[in-house]
């Protein structure tokens, strides 16, 4: 863990510290004890939600070596659990399962690219999903000021905009430039992956389902976030699910420099709650059944992880075709 990451996670703790101290620590435990094995219900909930994100990624994967669904299931899974767990900004999932892409026998630029394409696609998707929140907050009875949401609304596309952008004006020409530095210490240059990344670009169809299947994803969470509420005794409905969920993911997102989102998370779900009246006993309850939910899917993603890692040969993102 780098000095940046350890700092951003003192900062994050001590925010959730605060948070937690600030509230009735009772009665959020309470609400959690009162879960029971509801919370298996959570879990299972999340499970569509990264079958949908694999069939996003998948058709960006140019590669007659492209793996199976279930291959491409077991690597988002992993690269979710990477960014839930451990100490690393949240973009540390997508370059552990480009390796394991790569592993798996798609050359490395075109592991590399789809990782980064998929990446752009998703984040689009989730502006859109934001936008429906913002719009269905629009409709529904709410308390509060919902400036902060659209600010953070518009933060996000801008920031989704400008990595569109610079993928497509020569943000991995850059890379292959920087990359020959690494070639002396024994790895090939990763040549062409500005060409691949366009090449992706010019598909607008592949771009379409990616977005499709990413945008699916986002609305599967609002049916965990549905089902939560419901489990801590919360009357909310469809509507308010769409809007908790989309700020809540919202504020993840923002707070994507923080490994695990942690602090950042749980207040834009308190603010969220908020809007509908909801106490921020309830909120941050649910917001640690997330937690538990990481947790419960993510240790044996890492173990996956670790076990493929020592299970399938090393090959670097840089070569050229594996062998």
């Amino acid at each position: 863990m780098n000095w940046s990451a350890l700092v951003t996670l003192l900062v994050g703790t001590a925010v959730l510290a605060a948070l937690l101290a600030a509230n009735d620590l009772a009665e959020i435990l309470r609400l959690l004890a009162g879960m029971s094995w509801g919370i298996l219900a959570v879990v299972a909930l999340r499970l569509p939600q990264i079958l949908a994100s694999a069939f996003g990624w998948a058709p960006l994967i140019e590669d007659a070596a492209r793996p199976p669904w279930p291959v491409l299931f077991r690597l988002r899974w992993i690269r979710d659990a990477v960014n839930a767990l451990l100490p690393v900004a949240q973009v540390g999932g997508d370059v552990v399962r480009a390796q394991l892409l790569v592993r798996r026998g798609v050359r490395g630029v075109t592991a590399t690219a789809s990782v980064a394409v998929d990446l752009a696609a998703e984040m689009a998707a989730q502006v859109a999903f934001s936008a429906i929140g913002l719009t269905v907050l629009w409709y529904v009875p709410h308390r509060g000021p919902v400036g902060w949401a659209v600010a953070a609304c518009a933060v996000l596309g801008a920031m989704a905009g400008s990595f569109l952008a610079a993928q497509r004006w020569g943000l991995f020409r850059l890379v292959e430039r920087l990359l020959p530095r690494l070639a002396r210490q024994g790895q090939a240059a990763a040549t062409g992956l500005h060409e691949a990344v366009v090449r992706l670009y010019g598909a607008p169809r592949r771009l379409w389902i990616s977005g499709a299947a990413h945008l699916a994803s986002w609305l599967f969470g609002v049916l965990e976030t549905w089902a939560a509420l419901r489990l801590l005794g919360i009357e909310a409905g469809l509507a308010e699910a769409v809007v908790i969920e989309s700020l809540g993911q919202l504020a993840r997102s923002l707070g994507f420099m923080v490994p695990g989102a942690i602090g950042v998370q749980e207040g834009g779900f308190v603010l969220a709650c908020g809007l509908f009246g909801i106490p921020p006993e309830q909120a941050l309850a649910f917001a640690l059944i997330r937690r538990i939910r990481d947790i419960l899917l993510g240790l044996p993603g890492i173990i996956a992880w670790r076990w493929d890692a020592a299970a399938v040969p090393h090959r670097t993102l840089t070569d050229p075709r594996p062998r």
